[in-house]
């Protein structure tokens, strides 16, 4: 009788490489919809939940403009397809650019191609199709805004190759994700803000608010990123001052938040959200330390999540009852 070989799936021993505590918390990503079918496997490729992060900012956006400019049902599902649309081009492309990297990282193989579980070409089709539903959806808003989709997902997809050539790519990444607020307004106007600087702070303070928990994020592969060569805040400043840096960036969006409320002419009613998202982003920040990061993954998903979903609540209930 022949014996047949037996199939060894090999995984490095992070214990040994890392410690115990960073095996406990790479032993595979979080925020995964369960199944096998082709379309659960597009939906974790680009972490479609995750949408909520920025979704909600675009929306202010929408509620901001409404409050000069008339505004239909049409505009705000095509800003949501946008959005949307926008947001699966950059994720499914930086899974594309990041496959052979994420093979390597014991946070990261499991995904859906280095698994191979789709195929990069599979990917790189898909991109395509968001993009052009993105470009499409910008044309039926408005001119300005098919006018601005194509660089505005030039930028997006740009993100990509940051971490590769700057250890501030969690700004670019905050950039990428400002454009939504200012997408939902230009959407609904059709034309920058008035007065012009409300809509500038609205976009910084989603900058610095993803720049902020995206440093957190890293701080995870900061063992990784390190031997990979590539970099981020937390290989150039450190995982203490890249949080005390964190704390400061969520600071200043509180302030601006406030400043933006006062500026577009929303009530207490806005104001609160921006209070219970500051008591969010607080509590987020206790659970992070330099010398315990178990609880990124809580922190990173659910609190931001909730944190966005705030101030957009505050701002449609400021505007409804207001």
């Amino acid at each position: 009788m022949t014996n047949k070989p037996k199939t060894v799936s090999w995984k490095p021993d992070l214990k040994a490489l890392w410690g115990a505590e960073l095996a406990a918390r790479t032993s595979g990503e979080g925020q995964v919809v369960a199944g096998e079918s082709t379309l659960v496997k597009y939906v974790n490729l680009v972490k479609l939940p995750h949408t909520v992060f920025a979704l909600p900012f675009a929306l202010v956006g929408v509620v901001y403009a409404s409050m000069a400019y008339p505004i239909g049902f049409a505009q705000v599902v095509l800003v949501v397809v946008a959005f949307t649309a926008a947001r699966f081009a950059a994720m499914g492309f930086n899974r594309v650019v990041d496959r052979k990297v994420d093979a390597r990282n014991p946070r990261t193989w499991d995904r859906e191609l280095p698994a191979g579980k789709l195929s990069a070409r599979q990917a790189r089709v898909s991109v395509g199709v968001a993009s052009v539903v993105f470009v499409a959806a910008a044309g039926l808003l408005n001119p300005l805004c098919l006018v601005l989709s194509v660089p505005a997902l030039a930028w997006v997809l740009g993100y990509s190759y940051a971490k590769r050539i700057t250890n501030w790519s969690h700004l670019w990444l905050g950039g990428a994700l400002a454009v939504a607020p200012v997408g939902g307004y230009l959407a609904v106007a059709g034309r920058w803000s008035t007065p012009g600087w409300t809509l500038v702070i609205l976009a910084i303070a989603v900058l610095l608010w993803v720049a902020g928990f995206d440093m957190f994020y890293a701080l995870l592969d900061e063992h990784f990123d390190r031997d990979s060569g590539l970099r981020s805040a937390v290989m150039l400043l450190g995982k203490q001052r890249s949080i005390v840096v964190a704390k400061l960036f969520h600071g200043m969006v509180i302030a601006l938040l406030i400043s933006f409320g006062i500026g577009a002419g929303f009530g207490l009613i806005f104001q609160g959200g921006v209070v219970a998202a500051a008591g969010i982003l607080v509590w987020e920040h206790r659970l992070v330390r330099a010398d315990d990061v178990s609880r990124v993954d809580s922190a990173f998903f659910a609190f931001n999540g909730i944190m966005s979903i705030v101030v957009f609540a505050g701002a449609l209930l400021d505007r409804l009852v207001g």
